[in-house]
């Protein structure tokens, strides 16, 4: 069976996507076309048959405070202020797909996308804010680190730069 991912458009049936997680679907029900309209967020989907959304991530442009980084992490970086990151800000996979592997296919999507941007447009890192322990546990399991005080993790883009070898 061929897996596309794509940028999320207009035959896609959004209404019908349901991972269980209210705040990820009504992002995607109600927000996510608007956000790609006003380049405020780029989001891909893993397509089904007939314009079904098996998964979907978003990416968009942050920034992070340098005092946030490990110690270990803030050695190897200039002393901006503010260094840029690439956000996946969300990654969601329909119930009825769940347990398949896509999301960790949605996962080194998003990681291979942000590398190869982060060669034209400078980005350290990727980002995630986890929505809950689960999702924690999620990106974990592909490395990303927890930041000091916080529950925002990142992968640094070295190490992304690794996987992709």
């Amino acid at each position: 069976m061929k897996r596309s991912i794509v940028v999320l458009d207009s035959r896609h049936k959004k209404a019908l996507f349901c991972c269980g997680k209210p705040s990820l679907d009504t992002y995607l029900h109600t927000q996510a076309k608007q956000d790609v309209g006003r380049k405020v967020a780029a989001c891909f989907v893993l397509e089904g048959e007939d314009g079904v959304i098996k998964g979907y991530y978003t990416l968009s442009s942050d920034a992070i405070k340098r005092e946030s980084l490990p110690e270990t992490t803030k050695k190897k970086l200039p002393t901006y202020k503010d260094l840029p990151v690439i956000l996946l800000g969300r990654l969601a996979i329909d119930g009825q797909f769940a347990r398949q592997g896509f999301g960790k296919l949605l996962l080194l999507d998003a990681l291979k996308k942000s590398y190869e941007t982060s060669n034209v447009v400078g980005a350290i890192a990727v980002v995630v804010d986890p929505l809950d322990e689960e999702a924690r546990i999620f990106y974990e399991n592909y490395g990303f680190i927890r930041l000091p005080d916080s529950k925002r993790m990142f992968l640094p883009m070295a190490t992304i730069k690794e996987l992709f070898r």
